[in-house]
């Protein structure tokens, strides 16, 4: 199932080098719908030759006979892709075949993992790595990011540079990513699905209570938990783990939830994100977690957590074992925004304790550095972060 996707003005180079990728071995590369992931391959594999299984001949053509693959690859293949492999899982015993009697290199796109690894198919015996296409960065986009705009339209290329963002983001978010779901065969109720849906996306950067999202989208507890994994198996709901290892204080285990996209909680919620107001905080927040998730899938490959202990201390964002990020959106930070990064400095766990903020220029409040948020992605996307 397909929507048409509107072309961006321009193409943004994306941080992701696929040819240096493939120079080293076949890869899967999963990203939610619109992420770019076909502009990318065409911009970065002009040669390869690609097969895209939401065209309905070639789906046919390869469920009815794998084999046909290797039939129409000449000796100058020595890159294919397939899109939307999750379609076809069996098409992978012959891409496994290939990889070892040819050594071609090949790219599996899909926007969803979810068939391919309940199904139980053979994902190439770990002869293919894993590799996620995020919306767009900061660093991607240079001088055209604008805050604002990030945050009320979300970063999905498409939408960014749309000339309706609000009518583009209500397809996305609404009958367009429930048929996605649905196609996966995994949620059948779409009513059901769709209130489940709108009140997630109320929970956006929050420790969950089942319960009572279970309650206010009228489905059993069993049935939110059950979405809860769609979402995530889809890409389009990000947990974020619990740190664990502090002493001092009692720490939560509970994960938090974050959607892959502010511009599509925007469009689920149905509302701006002003600055100044709550709701932008928490938009600002979700888009921080874009940022430092893309960081940590395209550069670092470290963990990612928060820390919340049963006192009421919480600090957003943990990078490895080395750097506390708490995120506020103001101009003004007092000493109340920075108890919980102090509580947390008790452990000392960290090197570094940082505060993204909304503030005008750098400044430091003890072992707390206070940043405005384009230094601190400057320092995140330029390497300073490091254990």
């Amino acid at each position: 199932m397909s929507t048409p996707q509107a072309p961006s003005p321009v193409w943004i180079p994306r941080l992701l080098d696929l040819p240096a990728l493939l120079a080293k071995r076949s890869h899967f590369l999963f990203g939610p719908r619109q992420t770019g992931k076909t502009s990318l391959v065409r911009h970065s594999l002009p040669k390869a030759k690609i097969y895209d299984l939401l065209d309905s001949s070639v789906f046919l053509a390869f469920g009815r006979n794998p084999g046909r693959l290797e039939e129409e690859l000449g000796p100058e293949d020595s890159i294919v892709v397939i899109d939307e492999i999750q379609r076809l899982p069996s098409l992978l015993n012959e891409v496994h075949r290939l990889i070892e009697s040819r050594g071609v290199r090949f790219l599996l796109t899909g926007s969803s993992s979810r068939k391919l690894r309940r199904g139980g198919v053979n994902l190439l015996g770990g002869r293919a790595r894993i590799k996620h296409l995020h919306p767009l960065t900061w660093r991607e986009l240079g001088d055209r990011f604008d805050l604002n705009r990030a945050v009320n339209r979300g970063l999905l290329p498409s939408i960014y540079f749309s000339d309706d963002p609000r009518a583009d983001l209500e397809a996305y978010a609404g009958a367009y990513l429930q048929q996605e779901i649905v196609a996966e065969g995994a949620a059948r109720n779409v009513p059901a699905f769709s209130r489940f849906l709108k009140v997630a996306a109320y929970c956006n950067a929050t420790i969950v209570n089942f319960t009572n999202l279970a309650n206010d989208a009228q489905v059993a507890r069993t049935t939110v938990y059950e979405y809860f994994e769609i979402l995530k198996d889809t890409l389009v709901l990000r947990e974020l783990p619990a740190w664990k290892q502090s002493k001092k204080r009692k720490p939560f285990s509970s994960s938090k939830y974050y959607f892959f996209d502010v511009g599509v909680v925007a469009a689920l919620q149905e509302r701006e994100f002003r600055p100044g107001t709550p709701e932008f905080g928490d938009a600002f927040e979700t888009y921080l977690m874009h940022e430092l998730s893309s960081y940590v899938d395209y550069v670092s490959s470290e963990s990612l957590s928060f820390w919340r202990s049963t006192s009421g201390f919480e600090v957003d964002f943990l990078l490895g074992d080395h750097t506390a990020v708490e995120v506020k959106a103001k101009a003004n930070v007092s000493p109340q925004d920075l108890k919980s990064l102090k509580a947390l400095a008790e452990e000392k766990k960290f090197k570094r304790y940082i505060c993204v903020s909304l503030e005008p220029r750098p400044r430091k409040a003890e072992e707390i550095s206070i940043l405005p948020w384009k230094l601190f992605l400057e320092a995140l996307w330029g390497g300073e972060y490091r254990p």
